[in-house]
């Protein structure tokens, strides 16, 4: 007798066949049978008339790392269907190190709760070794599948020591070390490993404001552990540093398969960025050259929807790609700022590398940066620019004024990438262009798009630029052939991570992020993703309900459910 079957849906295998109306038999977490009519008796049956069956979706950029020692079920992300994650990008990993150090390498990157964080460190860490971390993880509750990726920033801080990694070269014996442990990680079944060269990822604690270990690293490094992963086939993911073009030229080395096994490399990002409106033009042609003239195996990844930030009055993100901006972001308390602003010329100086074009990530258009909340009520959402005029100051003047006035009670929203519709659906469909980089997990006050496979298929359904099958595919089968993943597909012998949608709530637009009391942070805010409720009828994962009529239950976190995922 089978533990369920669902009778009667549109079934997309994840690998772009066309779909079909049929049934799944499910036994013991496994599909075991797939086809039209199934007539076994079992003990749940579920009628998926109308629906579509498709695998649960694969989340390929996350920073669930420290969430998952504290609420391994990962609901945000399950409830929108994803059932696999994929951790320990951009070098951030805790799969080694002093816990002390991890946190202090992890809060301002990705801007981890403080609740979140001081919580994880109130909790006992049972190992010392890559090995040792995967059999932890194997031992969580998980909800969603979880498959890590081995971090650089951890690994030459344990081996350095967190200030000789910030401040100076490894010795050849360092780097033998760093080798070893790395190779030995890979053997132990981790994805990849992953390097991180962007300069805004910066540190906390005691060395608050220097980069993270991974970027002091030279080119030497980054191709040991890149011929690591070409060596045992592995992926090899890299943040550059858009800042200095001349990372490129090193990542294209790394990634170069003349005459040699191709290296499975996965770079961030391909956008469409607001401040160079031609720079998503260069990323086909690119990579065109990179795999087809020079023998590589590369994969950009991209955000499926508007790259929408949103900030706390001076502390966010956006501020750390200049000098002042990061010094602001240092600060621990309002008072700290707040005699950072006092102090002689750092107000002038804000201005000046505020208006500058050097070195630019972000488009810092104050026409384009709109108040979410602030004191001053009448200002909801208007333009920074449009205030400006009507109390007749320059823009930027009046953007200062707010910042060292409100403090974090004001709260302003930006986009920065990905905006026009033309441009996105075009990286979205490219076939080396793969379609993640959530960072679910992380920047938990400023974004949430858990629901980045959702956004994929809500424009494929309302604009046809990939059909149903392979806008599916590019969420499930590529990305977990790809990687080398054992999920993504259905078939007999599966793992039964199952999403059921309804079709005709695709049609809805894109959702917006909103703000809830998250409970896992103690009521802190976060930003989340709503409105799939209608769309998503139900996942399973291991055959297992955890999403029932749109909703989340109980047994998510509760139960071992997921698995650690190994490369096949």
């Amino acid at each position: 007798m089978l533990d369920l079957l669902i009778k009667n849906g549109l079934i997309f295998d994840g690998l772009s066949s066309p779909a079909m109306v049929g049934d799944i038999g499910i036994q013991e977490g496994k599909i075991v049978a797939i086809a039209p009519g199934l007539n076994i008796p079992a003990l749940e049956v579920v009628d998926a008339t109308g629906l579509w069956v498709t695998p649960g979706f694969i989340d390929i950029h996350t920073h669930y790392d420290l969430e998952l020692e504290i609420a391994p079920g990962l609901s945000e992300s399950v409830r929108h269907g994803v059932t696999s994650v994929v951790i320990g990008n951009c070098s951030l990993s805790i799969a080694i190190g002093e816990p002390q150090m991890l946190a202090d390498i992890f809060q301002r990157v990705e801007t981890i709760s403080h609740q979140l964080i001081a919580k994880w460190l109130q909790k006992s860490i049972d190992w010392q070794t890559p090995t040792e971390y995967l059999q932890h993880l194997q031992k969580l509750s998980l909800g969603a599948n979880v498959a890590p990726m081995f971090g650089h920033s951890a690994l030459r801080a344990h081996v350095m020591g967190l200030e000789r990694s910030l401040t100076a070269q490894p010795t050849k014996i360092d780097l033998k070390i760093m080798q070893q442990i790395a190779t030995d990680a890979l053997e132990a079944g981790f994805l990849g490993i992953s390097i991180d060269m962007f300069p805004w990822h910066r540190m906390t604690g005691k060395w608050r404001g220097y980069t993270i270990p991974s970027q002091h690293a030279k080119f030497q490094e980054y191709a040991m552990l890149a011929a690591l992963c070409r060596q045992k086939d592995r992926v090899f993911q890299v943040t550059p540093n858009l800042q200095r073009l001349s990372s490129f030229l090193d990542i294209l080395r790394l990634g170069s398969g003349i005459g040699k096994k191709q290296l499975r490399l996965t770079i961030l990002s391909a956008l469409d960025a607001v401040h160079q409106r031609q720079l998503w033009r260069i990323f086909a042609p690119l990579l065109f050259i990179w795999n087809r003239l020079l023998g590589g195996n590369v994969r950009f990844q991209t955000l499926t929807q508007p790259f929408t930030i949103f900030s706390d009055g001076p502390v966010t993100p956006l501020f750390e790609e200049f000098p002042t901006g990061a010094e602001l972001n240092s600060c621990q308390s309002r008072k700290e700022r707040e005699e950072l602003w006092q102090s002689p010329g750092f107000r002038h100086k804000f201005c000046e590398e505020w208006t500058s074009n050097w070195r630019k990530s972000f488009h810092r258009r104050l026409d384009m940066i709109e108040v979410v909340r602030c004191p001053e009520i009448s200002w909801y959402g208007l333009s920074f620019a449009e205030i400006a005029r009507q109390k007749q100051q320059q823009p930027v003047d009046l953007f200062i004024d707010a910042l060292q006035q409100y403090d974090t009670d004001l709260r302003w929203v930006a986009t920065g990438a990905n905006d026009r519709p033309i441009p996105r659906l075009a990286l979205m469909r490219h076939p080396y262009i793969l379609a993640g980089f959530t960072d679910a997990g992380a920047h938990v006050r400023n974004l949430g798009y858990y629901d980045g496979a959702l956004s994929l298929l809500k424009q494929a359904v309302a604009t046809k630029f990939l059909s149903p099958e392979a806008a599916i595919s590019r969420v499930t089968g590529e990305p977990a052939q790809w990687f080398r993943l054992d999920t993504g597909i259905l078939k007999v012998g599966a793992k039964a991570d199952i999403v059921l949608l309804e079709p005709h709530s695709l049609h809805q637009h894109i959702s917006p992020q909103v703000e809830i009391s998250d409970p896992i942070l103690d009521g802190e805010l976060r930003m989340v993703k709503r409105g799939s409720q209608e769309i998503v009828q139900a996942v399973y994962i291991n055959g297992v309900p955890v999403v029932s009529g749109g909703k989340v239950k109980d047994i998510l976190g509760k139960t071992k459910l997921g698995t650690v995922l190994f490369p096949r």
